[in-house]
């Protein structure tokens, strides 16, 4: 996937000005699919496009908001790649708390890489309030997810999907509640479930886990969330009545906090 993005995007949205590019898209994208509550995920890593200025960061993304989607109820999330050097994330984070404008936190890169040197950045997030969510269980094992939110604390898992793997874990997962916030296309096209018939989120759905549906990275998978609710039923994984309650459970998640 990133081989294919840096090929097929990322000649054509070049510094500053490709990246609120690529932002004003996805506002626009959300209101023509009818989106009311948006949570959308930025990379610390986009602040170079802005000096590292955290405030002119926040200020470009609250513009473009808006001008293009002032009535959407917006949960901006603040995402950080997995990596060993933990310093320089730590310092950032603090800078970040200062403007109290994110309201989730996420962890991507490969899921099966250890979180446990993040709990300090996640305690943090949880004294003020954010929605813990962390990449996990989407190519890392059942296991790894329930470590994930014994370690970080996780409110909501990004995939999950592969808790599938474990009954116990499924039951854990229930038990407490862990949302997990599924994106279909993206597991289909990156071969993590076979089709939109035989994904996963439905066993998930039955098993009693709060799930929603969620579109990926739109500039690569093509697949709006409205689409995504249209290809799981479809194809006959979940009813209009399974789908709806699923919608209920997303804004429920993005109204609750």
């Amino acid at each position: 996937m990133q081989n294919w993005y840096e090929v097929h995007v990322k000649p054509y949205c070049i510094g500053k000005e490709g990246f609120e590019k690529r932002i004003r898209a996805a506002f626009k994208h959300a209101v023509d699919d009818g989106i009311t509550a948006l949570s959308m995920s930025f990379g610390i890593g986009d602040s170079v496009f802005y000096d590292n200025d955290i405030h002119d960061y926040i200020t470009a993304i609250e513009t473009i908001r808006q001008e293009i989607a002032p009535s959407i109820s917006f949960l901006p999330e603040i995402s950080f790649m997995r990596t060993e050097n933990i310093k320089p994330i730590e310092e950032q984070f603090e800078k970040i708390l200062e403007f109290d404008y994110f309201k989730s936190i996420d962890l991507f890169g490969d899921d099966k890489q250890s979180v446990d040197n993040f709990k300090s950045i996640y305690r943090r997030a949880k004294e003020h309030g954010y929605i813990l969510k962390a990449h996990v269980g989407e190519f890392g094992d059942a296991e790894l997810v329930r470590r994930a939110v014994d370690v970080l604390e996780l409110d909501q898992v990004q995939h999950g999907i592969n808790a599938v793997q474990s009954k116990s874990v499924m039951k854990w997962l229930e038990q407490n509640q862990i949302q997990l916030n599924v994106c279909p296309s993206s597991n289909i096209m990156l071969q993590r479930a076979e089709s939109y018939k035989s994904h996963p989120i439905a066993e998930l759905f039955y098993s009693g886990i709060p799930v929603t549906i969620n579109s990926d990275d739109m500039i690569i998978f093509d697949q709006s969330v409205s689409q995504d609710y249209l290809n799981l039923y479809n194809h006959g994984n979940l009813s209009a009545e399974d789908l709806n309650k699923i919608r209920e459970i997303g804004l429920k998640g993005c109204c609750d906090y």
